[in-house]
């Protein structure tokens, strides 16, 4: 939910900002969908009775349009309508405004959704790095009540995960030391296997908790698991690894979220290794430049 830019194309009397348009997502796919999203946000708001009373905000896979109905304010949230979306409405749904924005109404055919309004310019991406770290350790033990047992495990993913990493880096060409990989397909039978059940968080980051009024930090578009709650502790700080200084300082980081968070320290290690290899080969894969390197830093502070 990042804040609108002024380059943008307007349809119908609303605005879509040219920076959503060019997120990378839509370099392959979405042409039609992009298209017609100005018009989806007026049927939407007339579906809904809604009044659009702001500008357009977005993320990278979905726009957020602050709207009023009845006098309360809300958010407008409009994504295309995959798997995804239905997997963030079960996922509000089931934490119910415990940590998370409060889901009002769902349309999952449109990849509508109505929200609670937070302070939609305002996430812990402003805050410093110390203070954004200790809030996201205390977020990751909110968020782990009791899993419904049909939701993915972390240990299904790190075995899913697990069994393509070695085949991806040589399709990759071997792009970097073999010892990366070595260290995370060695951790890899440990995290395959969990006796925890408690629901995790699978999308967690410093730009994805906002400023609340119910509470003072609620989390967006959560992506709902089951297992080691250790699971995205890497998101967690590699997408604040540009505020860290050096090594020293990332161990400080991790070690503040493992204790605000009761976090098991060797296996938060190991996800943290695991995870930033994984996302290191997703990147160049993808064609990222500046993630890839972050993730050989970030593994880089933990090989044993």
């Amino acid at each position: 939910m990042d804040e609108p830019h002024d380059s943008r194309r307007a349809t119908n009397g609303i605005t879509i900002p040219q920076s959503f348009l060019n997120m990378p997502r839509w370099w392959q796919e979405g042409a039609e969908w992009l298209a017609e999203l100005p018009r989806a946000i007026r049927l939407q708001c007339e579906k809904w009775d809604l009044r659009i009373v702001g500008e357009l905000s977005h993320g990278s896979h979905a726009v957020v349009v602050p709207v009023t109905r009845d006098g309360e304010e809300y958010a407008l949230r409009i994504a295309p309508p995959d798997t995804d979306v239905a997997d963030q409405v079960r996922a509000l749904r089931f934490w119910d405004g415990r940590g998370t924005v409060l889901l009002i109404e769902a349309d999952v055919d449109h990849g509508a959704m109505l929200l609670e309004r937070l302070a939609m310019h305002l996430s812990l991406s402003d805050r410093p790095v110390d203070k954004a770290v200790a809030i996201l350790g205390r977020m990751i033990r909110r968020l782990a009540v009791a899993a419904p047992p049909d939701v993915q495990s972390t240990a299904t993913l790190a075995r899913t995960i697990a069994d393509d990493l070695e085949a991806t880096w040589h399709r990759l060409h071997e792009p970097f030391d073999k010892a990366f990989l070595a260290e995370a397909l060695d951790v890899a039978p440990g995290l395959s296997g969990t006796s925890s059940v408690l629901a995790v968080n699978g999308d967690l980051h410093s730009g994805q908790v906002l400023k609340g009024s119910r509470e003072p930090w609620l989390t967006v578009d959560p992506l709902l698991l089951r297992g080691d709650i250790e699971y995205d502790l890497a998101r967690v700080l590699w997408t604040r690894l540009d505020d860290m200084a050096d090594a020293a300082e990332v161990v400080a980081h991790f070690e503040t979220a493992v204790a605000e968070g009761g976090l098991d320290y060797a296996r938060a290690r190991d996800w943290v290794v695991f995870r930033s290899v994984e996302y290191w080969l997703w990147g160049l894969n993808a064609g990222l430049t500046e993630d890839p390197q972050r993730c050989r830093r970030l593994v880089s502070v933990f090989m044993t």
